[in-house]
């Protein structure tokens, strides 16, 4: 049987995070296809024919990358095969047989966006490139998008190769949630071997050295595709990914886009990692209660405002033995005036409390001291 045990919240003021589509039309972009996302909560703030498929270049390394991270070891030694030497568009110049980690090829993969370390990552992993873009494929299923299909590592022209800048926004969310990842991208040099000397890589990202508040993601051009750029940005705890796709004037519109939409966004912390902790009466315990303490935070953005919400504790009634300590004993849910759930967190027994002994084991226990 459950009980619910509420505590009130300081009330604060918000509408729906929520918008329309088209709330932000009027920054404009000169965009084929664009979109502004909130990852948290998948908030688009800004989009221009976000669903319509086209080709994203160099972009394409954010799944080359995803992939190859969670795929193998980044100390992984790679003998560069013949197949990734001398291939069109950017590269490092990488010679058959040289030696390098995935990590030393990411970095090159990711900041000078060379072809041919995509490749040579890709041969790595996979065996093949044709292999290789199976598995993004593979991954790109998994990321629940039906509008993207990977035929290389590197993005050179391809009539199978294609995504929209909705799906793009979700990889690159989902990239960015990995560290190494991150760091990456939000880098804006970074130096590996070659044989007899040092590469020194430069990140094609200008915005990285133009603004604070960007921290990634990656650039893309094809004369096919025309100018691709991803990109993050990070202000007061609120992170934005921007993608344009074949865009003229791609740095000025990112820029605007971020402009625009940050004084509109603001993080809610709900909870703050053992800020909540209710009394839950227990038999057997000592204390008479153990107490329900939540060991994870509650953080959301909202756009154009602050919600007014209460805290609910919800537990059992009564507590019964054993309960062990980290067990989760309930939940702390954050409700809207309208009663609709912002978020929860679990809240866990911070004590053990054994099961009692049986009668016959407490009597032998007394006869033994006679």
């Amino acid at each position: 049987m459950k009980r619910l045990y509420s505590a009130f919240c300081a009330v604060l003021f918000f509408c729906a995070a929520v918008l329309p589509a088209d709330a932000s039309n009027d920054t404009g972009t000169s965009a084929a296809s664009a979109i502004l996302f909130e990852p948290t909560t998948e908030t688009v703030l800004f989009e221009k024919d976000a669903d319509s498929r086209l080709p994203m270049a160099s972009t394409t390394k954010i799944m080359t990358a995803l992939v190859a991270l969670e795929a193998v070891p980044l100390e992984t030694k790679v003998a560069v095969p013949d197949e990734a030497c001398g291939m069109e568009g950017s590269g490092i110049g990488l010679t058959p047989g040289e030696e390098l980690t995935v990590e030393d090829l990411l970095w090159a993969v990711l900041l000078e966006s060379a072809n041919d370390a995509a490749a040579a990552t890709a041969i790595a992993v996979s065996g093949s490139i044709a292999a290789f873009a199976d598995r993004m494929n593979e991954k790109a299923v998994q990321l629940g998008l039906t509008d993207t299909h990977f035929a290389n590592p590197h993005g050179l022209d391809d009539e199978a190769h294609y995504t929209t800048a909705r799906d793009l926004a979700k990889i690159t969310a989902s990239a960015m949630e990995n560290d190494t990842f991150r760091k990456m991208v939000s880098s804006v040099r970074h130096e590996i071997p070659k044989p007899n000397g040092t590469r020194y890589l430069i990140n094609h990202n200008r915005l990285l050295r133009e603004r604070s508040d960007v921290i990634g993601v990656k650039t893309g051009f094809t004369k096919h595709s025309g100018r691709c750029l991803v990109t993050a940005a990070e202000r007061d705890g609120v992170c934005l990914i921007a993608v344009t796709l074949n865009d003229p004037d791609d740095w000025r519109d990112h820029c605007a886009l971020y402009d625009a939409a940050f004084p509109r966004c603001t993080r809610i912390r709900f909870a703050e990692p053992g800020g909540i902790s209710f009394p839950v009466p227990c038999v057997g315990s000592e204390k008479g209660a153990v107490r329900a303490v939540n060991d994870t935070g509650l953080e959301r953005v909202f756009i154009d405002g602050r919600p007014e919400y209460r805290t609910v504790i919800e537990t059992k009634r009564m507590l019964f033995p054993p309960v062990e300590c980290g067990e989760e004993i309930g939940r702390a849910v954050f409700l809207a005036p309208d009663g609709s759930e912002l978020g929860s967190v679990p809240l866990l027994a911070d004590e053990t409390v054994s099961e009692p002994e049986e009668p016959e084991g407490l009597l032998r226990k007394l006869f033994s001291r006679g």
